[in-house]
């Protein structure tokens, strides 16, 4: 039997915890304020009825005094208890997304490190911290508001039809009317347009979150104007979306609803007219009048009551289109954990008939891969751009699981591996290695929290960032991006090396890792690279086949497929792949202008 799918508020109070009850709370005192918020027409009723009774002889009122009081206090009451409604689902409100942003940090942290490559830090930003957000004006004012008008309305309807049933029919009509086109804006076939118009909010970030970041590319290569084509095409797709829901969709709708609900009294006064002779003949032409008077006031409530359902509605509509993309978040692939880890034997890396196919590809990015990689060897995988290199680096840490066959560390399938023995095996290097807004003495430190700093000045001794620390005020404390203190690629690259020395993990991938150097970084990473893989198993990846010369061994890679393996004399003689793509290499950095 299925089971039955859970509405989006009682996901929300789920997110809620302990804070759930605080919400009903919070719920039951807006219902009650709203109560007291109708009372002092009331009290404004019975001071015009006694007015009309004693009339013209005024002073004969003498209870007016004791309804504007009561007036009063109903409405002090009416706004002390709304603040106390409020108060309460705030807090449960905050708590909500906070417990959203964490639980949605917790799942991102089981999620395969690949996950981050095929989704921008910006789109996932948005659909997390911004729809957590979203969320709050839902439980802290909009559901508030529905079970306010809620019991306004309810309370309304009572009361307009106690002293004249049609009286209250042709106030309650303007409601009709307006619930109407409320449901023509948002239920039906426009219920989906939200969710289009949040889809279309998402691809804006993304578009807008990489193009910031590429600005400094764009900038050196006069692209400006294509680079911006995409973000720009994401703007124009979301105002395209934005305009045509207000402007086609909503326009006459909410023009019909606003002129019905604030001009309810208008529907009043025909009915009015229409019973007047009746009343005269009756002789119950003064009741007639306190009647009328009842309902005039209270017409003015209908549009009050009538808005909160309208914004309350439209809240519910976003929190729902937020949950959606929260969800997106939460169903994130989840890196799976054996029950029963075992601890690689030692520092060996195998592939066994290994197969890749990344996600919503029909063509794999390896295809039955095998080769092994002795425990201290330097193994460097080659070949030409899209041939699988990257994608073989990327599974030995586990960003992304295989398809099929296994990857082996230290003799066991890197899947029965626990996850923090794993990452405790390996370093890797990137070529676009990212350092934090933080001082280089934290930077280093993020492999190993517990190193001290004298283990750290070592690090970055060895990966020769001495140079570095001399030039800058505050040594290894210097705060990287602030104040003007900025790093070169090659320099960043060289802390990058130390925070990885630092972790000494006996196996140690290298992507890539001089791609942004220049001549004299590229010289002081090489000799870094010399204490990094002292005594480790290396798998490097390199376009710069001088690099991988003294390789060990050569593993070479095209269209996801080993083609060659072997040293680099028995490569170049065997005449294949290899000794075509060396040829190039040489003929290349022979090249002048």
């Amino acid at each position: 039997m299925n089971e039955k799918k859970k509405s989006d508020l009682a996901v929300l109070l789920d997110y809620a915890g302990s804070y759930k009850g605080l919400t009903f709370l919070g719920l039951g005192l807006s219902g009650a304020a709203m109560v007291l918020g109708m009372l002092p027409y009331i009290c404004i009723w019975l001071v015009m009825r006694d007015l009309i009774a004693a009339a013209p002889d005024w002073m004969k009122a003498v209870g007016i005094a004791r309804y504007g009081w009561m007036a009063f206090g109903f409405a002090v009451a009416g706004i002390a208890v709304y603040f106390a409604a409020l108060m309460c689902t705030h807090l449960a409100a905050f708590r909500t997304a906070s417990n959203i942003r964490k639980q949605g940090m917790e799942h991102l942290m089981k999620t395969p490190l690949g996950f981050f490559d095929s989704n921008a830090s910006g789109l996932i930003r948005n659909r997390l911290d911004g729809a957590a957000s979203e969320t709050e004006t839902l439980l802290a004012h909009n559901l508030a508001d529905i079970v306010g008008s809620a019991a306004m309305v309810l309370s309304m309807i009572v009361l307009m039809f106690v002293f004249d049933w049609r009286m209250g029919a042709a106030c309650l009509l303007a409601a009709v009317v307006s619930i109407a086109a409320m449901f023509t804006m948002m239920g039906g076939k426009n219920a989906r347009l939200m969710a289009e118009y949040q889809a279309a909010q998402d691809v804006m970030s993304k578009a807008g979150t990489e193009y910031v970041r590429g600005i400094p590319v764009v900038k050196v290569f006069q692209q400006t104007v294509y680079s911006f084509r995409a973000f720009k095409q994401a703007i124009e797709d979301y105002s395209a979306k934005a305009e045509h829901y207000q402007g086609d969709v909503c326009q006459l709708p909410q023009s019909v609803n606003l002129t019905f609900t604030e001009g309810a009294f208008i529907f009043l006064v025909p009915v009015v007219l229409f019973m007047a002779p009746g009343a005269l003949k009756t002789g119950n032409f003064t009741g007639f009048v306190t009647d009328f008077a009842f309902y005039a006031v209270f017409s003015a409530i209908v549009s009050t009551a009538l808005a909160r359902i309208m914004f309350a509605a439209s809240g519910t509509m976003q929190a729902s289109t937020a949950l959606r993309r929260i969800d997106q978040v939460m169903s994130a692939p989840v890196l799976r954990i054996t029950d029963h880890p075992q601890k690689p034997e030692d520092n060996s890396v195998e592939f066994k008939d290994v197969t890749f196919t990344y996600e919503g590809s029909k063509i794999p990015a390896l295809d039955h891969v095998s080769f092994r990689t002795e425990p201290g060897q330097t193994v460097a995988l080659v070949g030409p751009s899209g041939g699988g290199k990257t994608t073989a680096a990327s599974l030995i840490p586990r960003f992304w699981d295989v398809s099929s066959g296994s990857v082996l560390v230290g003799g066991v399938d890197v899947r029965e591996t626990d996850p923090h023995v794993l990452m405790d095996q390996v370093a890797f290097v990137f070529q676009n290695d990212r350092l934090f807004k933080a001082s280089i003495l934290e930077n280093v430190r993020a492999a190993r929290p517990d190193a001290s700093r004298d283990e750290v000045r070592e690090a970055l001794s060895a990966a020769q960032c001495d140079d570095i620390l001399q030039k800058l005020p505050d040594g290894m404390d210097t705060v990287i991006g602030t104040e003007g203190t900025y790093l070169s690629g090659g320099e960043q690259q060289r802390v990058a090396l130390a925070r990885a020395i630092l972790k000494n993990a006996p196996i140690v991938v290298l992507d890539e890792a001089t791609a942004f150097a220049d001549p004299e970084n590229e010289a002081l990473i090489q000799k870094a690279f010399a204490a990094l893989m002292k005594g480790r198993t290396v798998i490097m990846i390199a376009h710069r086949l001088s690099t991988v010369v003294g390789a060990d061994k050569i593993i070479v890679l095209d269209s996801g497929h080993v083609v060659e393996e072997g040293t680099h004399t028995q490569l170049v003689s065997a005449g294949g792949l290899y000794a075509r793509i060396w040829a190039d290499y040489n003929q290349a950095v022979t090249w002048r202008i």
